[in-house]
């Protein structure tokens, strides 16, 4: 068997969709646009930059999460998908990912944008396996604005990899090959360990590095 990992944002998503779902909070008035716009820009620049504490920006997340009613959380997320994410899917995204599952490769989004925000992309993709940051929920399964683990960014993604394959008897040296596509060089601590590595989109520090390492680099769609 093969295996085909993919991160989501700026890799199979022209957009950053935690990015984008804080601007819709802002749009809709859920929150208070300036206190909340000026952190979440924050925080993105410090993702671009690689300085981001990804446990300090996933409990700001998760916390504008938790202050939601469950109802009307669920009917922003349905709302979400229709106006922000559906509209910007790529034909060439997906081309990629059928390419794989078409060959009965073992296909996933492995991803540091949490479950909430990313479970309902992974089905518009087609892509039934998801690794993503996992919220806290208390025992009426809400949402507590905690993170439940570890994050899924940096070597983060190399261990909720090697957990969720233990979980069905397997490690990554049992593949006949392995794929990883990413946008970032924050993603290089799980590119460094599959057998291929593709800089997808990539950032101006992925290119450099993936040039240095003689790695493939595709454009799948401009960024936005």
């Amino acid at each position: 068997m093969h295996l085909a990992l993919f991160d989501l944002d700026h890799t199979l998503l022209p957009i950053d969709s935690d990015y984008e779902w804080g601007q819709f909070l802002c749009r809709h008035g859920i929150v208070d646009a300036e206190q909340f716009g000026r952190r979440n820009a924050d925080f993105f620049a410090q993702y671009q930059a690689g300085t981001l504490d990804p446990v300090e920006y996933l409990e700001f997340a998760l916390g504008t999460l938790a202050a939601i009613p469950p109802q009307q959380l669920q009917a922003l997320r349905e709302q979400y998908m229709e106006e922000v994410i559906l509209p910007v899917l790529h034909p060439a995204a997906v081309r990629l990912l059928r390419q794989h599952q078409d060959k009965g490769d073992l296909t996933a989004i492995i991803t540091a944008t949490n479950r909430f925000v990313t479970e309902p992309i992974a089905a518009a993709l087609g892509v039934p396996h998801l690794l993503a940051a996992e919220p806290e929920r208390d025992a009426s399964g809400n949402i507590t604005g905690k993170l439940s683990g570890v994050p899924t960014s940096g070597k983060g993604k190399v261990t909720h990899l090697q957990h969720w394959l233990a979980a069905q008897n397997k490690q990554l040296a049992d593949f006949a090959s392995s794929h990883f596509y990413s946008d970032s060089h924050n993603d290089i601590p799980l590119l460094d360990v599959v057998t291929h590595p593709v800089a997808t989109n990539p950032n101006a520090k992925l290119q450099q590095y993936a040039a240095a390492k003689g790695w493939p680099q595709i454009t799948l769609f401009e960024k936005q």
